[in-house]
């Protein structure tokens, strides 16, 4: 045997050297932990800034009780929307599937055979319909070689628009009390909506980081012809990742159904912008190939507290989209930085562009360093996972 040639096992995928490795970053703060605790110190910076501009309000219990609950709605949302922009797309048609959703699980119909059965006849229609939008997207997307930024936009005006339709631009009231109380009670005094968007992130943290589902999905987003010659199916993968974004609109129409007692063709309006920018600020690549869980929860939490601190004095929405613009540069620029030692997107996406292209499935055992990046023993080129 060649001395050039490794035998497989658990090792982790060698690292680049000389030029490569400086180009993919390294360090402390190019880790999953470094950037998170980033997140935790721009968090706890805000939390200063509120406590210091309004002492009596923001550290108020229903204050923060009011920062949870806005965060979770579109919490859970941007867990679907994680996935997506890991796997390389993108879905801008996520507050108008919430809409659809919510629309959809309150009309005369499924109220009346909730009344007759269980509200959660109201529950799993917002998910299906939820789910059957994400199945469009996907097989447009995956099957129909239709660009995601076009396809999911394209769902945006369709979604927005039946929903209007199914609605008659009217809001329907939730009728069923035990809908609404069970999703407005608590459990051991946290609100119900909050639970469930933690159970939400945590069941993505370990789909996306304990399962080959996982895995499969840092390779189609770091490289999807590595991917296919390693074996994974990327169109049905990405047909699924659309579908895991549905479902999660419909878990949010659920919850926003809950909180506002009504389902409106207005509701989830913008959703797709707070969605995507609380994603980017956790620090998963637009690109694809690398994202946290942990990273968007915190992003999430970071808008929130803003939109908080700056009601809380007073400042107007115009002077909060500002800032919020600001931010996201700011974040993407530091991404680049982080990841690349540039702010260059053309070197991002590039890499370490001088190695050889991964070899596919069968072909890992001569590969030096072990799995092969990409591959299903191995995580895709310069994915990150919440991982330390």
């Amino acid at each position: 045997m060649s001395s050039t040639t490794a035998t497989t096992g658990t090792d982790a995928p060698q690292q680049p050297s000389g030029a490569a490795a400086r180009r993919g970053g390294s360090g402390f703060l190019a880790g999953p932990i470094g950037r998170n605790l980033g997140l935790v110190v721009a968090l706890a910076v805000l939390c200063i800034v509120g406590t210091a501009t309004a002492p009596d309000r923001f550290l108020a219990i229903d204050n923060v009780l009011t920062i949870l609950r806005l965060a979770a709605v579109i919490g859970v949302v941007s867990i679907g929307m994680t996935f997506v922009i890991i796997g390389g797309g993108i879905d801008l048609s996520v507050g108008a599937i919430v809409a659809l959703s919510s629309v959809w699980a309150t009309t005369l119909a499924t109220q009346a055979m909730a009344a007759d059965v269980h509200w959660i006849v109201m529950v799993v229609t917002a998910l299906l319909v939820g789910a059957g939008c994400g199945l469009v997207n996907g097989i447009v997307i995956a099957y129909g070689k239709l660009v995601a930024f076009i396809a999911t936009l394209a769902m945006l005006a369709a979604a927005r628009g039946l929903a209007e339709i199914i609605a008659n631009r009217r809001t329907q009231i939730v009728q069923d009390r035990d809908f609404l109380a069970f999703f407005s009670g608590d459990v051991l005094g946290v609100p119900t909506l909050v639970v469930i968007f933690a159970l939400v992130a945590v069941a993505g943290w370990v789909l996306l980081n304990r399962t080959t589902f996982g895995r499969r999905t840092f390779a189609v987003g770091g490289n999807a012809e590595a991917a296919r010659l390693a074996g994974i199916r990327v169109q049905r993968h990405t047909m699924w990742l659309y579908v895991l974004s549905g479902v999660t609109c419909g878990i949010a129409a659920v919850m926003l159904m809950a909180r506002t007692t009504t389902g409106s063709s207005t509701h989830g309006t913008l959703y797709e912008l707070d969605a995507i920018a609380a994603v980017v600020i956790g620090g998963t690549l637009l690109i694809g190939g690398r994202g946290t869980i942990v990273g968007t929860v915190l992003g999430v939490l970071i808008f929130t507290t803003l939109g908080n601190v700056f009601t809380l004095n007073n400042l107007s929405s115009s002077a909060q989209a500002v800032a919020r613009g600001v931010i996201i540069v700011v974040a993407v620029l530091l991404q680049m930085r982080l990841a690349t030692g540039s702010f260059s997107l053309g070197r991002l996406g590039r890499g370490a562009g001088t190695g050889s292209p991964p070899a596919p499935a069968g072909a890992a055992g001569t590969v030096s360093g072990g799995a092969t990046p990409g591959g299903p023993g191995g995580p895709a080129p310069g994915a990150t996972t919440d991982r330390p």
